[in-house]
C-alpha cells in the first residue's frame, strides 16, 4: 500500500468533507485510539467488518496506512499520530453540536458537562458542584477529565472540546475565568523523619530527595518555580499526576513534597505525615474555573457558571 501523504494534517482535515461523514470521522478516532480494528468495534458497539471496511476507507482517503502492524499489536504511522489529536477535536465539537439545546432546563436536562481537573480540584469542588446536580439537575452529570500536556497547551482547539478547567491562575490563559478560592503550598515529611525538626530550613530543601507531581515544566507550581530561582537544587526520585498520590509516597520515606494546604490538612493524620511551613514565602495559589467564550451564550453552560460561582463563599470557609 502507498505511503503518500497530505503534505500537513491540516490539509487532512480539510480533506474530511470529500466523500466523508461523521460514521468515518468517530472510526477514524476509535481506530487512531484503540489502534485495533476489534478495539474500535467494541468502542463505537459496531462489528469488526464495518471498522476493517471502514479503515481501508480511511486508508485510501489519507493515502496512508495509519496503522501498521510492529510484532503481535499495531502502530500509529507519523502521519496517523499528527491525525490523533484533531480527530479527538472534531468528534468532541460534533458531539457538542448534536447535543446542544436553544434552552437549558435543569429539572430534564440530560446534559454531560465535561472539566478538566486533578484530583485537587476535584476533592475541593467537585462534592459540592455534583451536589448542585443532584439537588438541581438530577438528570446531568459532570464527567472530569485528568489533566495532560494539551491542557497546559494553550490551543484554543482543545479549550473548544471540554466546558471548562479547574486551574489555578499562572498554568494557563483564557479570556474567561471564575476564581473560586484560595489556598497555599505547604510541605509534608513522613511523621517520624529523623533530619527534619519541628521548622524546615532552606538547606533542608536542598538535602531532602523529592516528590513532584506533573513532570511538564507548565504544570509546576510556582512555588517549586520559586526554590529554583533561590538556588534550591531539588532532587527529585518520583513524580506523579496526582496530589493525592504524594503523601502515600512520602509516609514511609525520607522524602519532601509540596503540596496544597487543604490537601494536607485532610489526610495527613490518617497517613502518618507531617505538615510544615515552607522556609520562604511561597506565592500563594487561586484555583479557577476557566473557559472559552465560545461557552458564553450557551444556557446550560451559563447555569453552571452561577452556580460555581455561588459556592464561593462555601470553599472559602473550608
Amino acid at each position: 500500500m502507498g505511503t503518500e501523504q497530505p503534505d500537513t494534517p491540516v490539509e487532512a482535515q480539510c480533506a474530511y468533507t470529500h466523500g466523508l461523514d461523521t460514521v468515518h470521522l468517530q472510526a477514524l478516532h476509535a481506530l487512531l485510539v484503540e489502534r485495533t480494528v476489534t478495539g474500535a468495534a467494541l468502542r463505537l458497539g459496531r462489528t469488526q467488518p464495518t471498522l476493517s471496511a471502514a479503515l481501508a476507507r480511511l486508508r485510501r482517503h489519507f493515502r496512508d496506512d495509519l496503522l501498521t502492524r510492529v510484532g503481535n499489536h499495531y502502530e500509529l504511522t507519523p502521519f496517523a499520530q499528527q491525525l490523533c489529536p484533531l480527530a479527538a477535536v472534531a468528534v468532541a465539537a460534533v458531539e457538542r453540536v448534536f447535543s446542544a439545546q436553544a434552552g437549558f432546563d435543569p429539572a430534564r436536562s440530560g446534559r454531560t458537562f465535561s472539566i478538566v481537573s486533578s484530583d485537587y480540584g476535584i476533592g475541593v469542588v467537585g462534592e459540592h458542584l455534583v451536589g448542585v446536580l443532584e439537588r438541581s439537575a438530577p438528570h446531568a452529570r459532570v464527567r472530569f477529565e485528568p489533566v495532560t500536556a494539551e491542557a497546559f497547551s494553550r490551543n484554543p482547539d482543545f479549550y473548544r472540546t471540554v466546558d471548562g478547567v479547574f486551574m489555578p491562575q499562572g498554568y494557563i490563559e483564557l479570556p474567561r475565568r471564575l476564581d473560586l478560592f484560595r489556598d497555599r503550598w505547604v510541605c509534608v515529611v513522613a511523621e517520624d523523619n529523623p533530619v527534619v525538626g519541628d521548622r524546615l530550613t532552606m538547606a533542608d530543601l536542598d538535602v531532602l530527595p523529592w516528590v513532584t507531581t506533573f513532570q511538564d515544566p507548565m504544570g509546576r507550581a510556582a512555588a517549586w518555580r520559586q526554590m529554583e530561582l533561590l538556588g534550591v537544587t531539588l532532587n527529585v526520585i518520583a513524580v506523579v499526576d496526582s496530589f493525592l498520590a504524594v503523601p502515600r509516597l512520602v509516609r514511609r520515606t525520607g522524602a519532601i513534597a509540596l503540596v496544597q494546604e487543604r490537601l494536607a490538612l485532610r489526610v495527613a493524620e490518617a497517613l502518618g505525615v507531617r505538615t510544615l511551613d515552607c522556609p520562604f514565602e511561597a506565592v500563594p495559589l487561586v484555583e479557577a474555573f476557566w473557559w472559552h467564550p465560545m461557552h458564553d451564550a450557551d444556557p446550560g453552560h451559563a447555569w453552571l457558571r452561577r452556580h460555581l460561582a455561588d459556592m464561593r463563599d462555601r470553599l472559602d470557609r473550608q
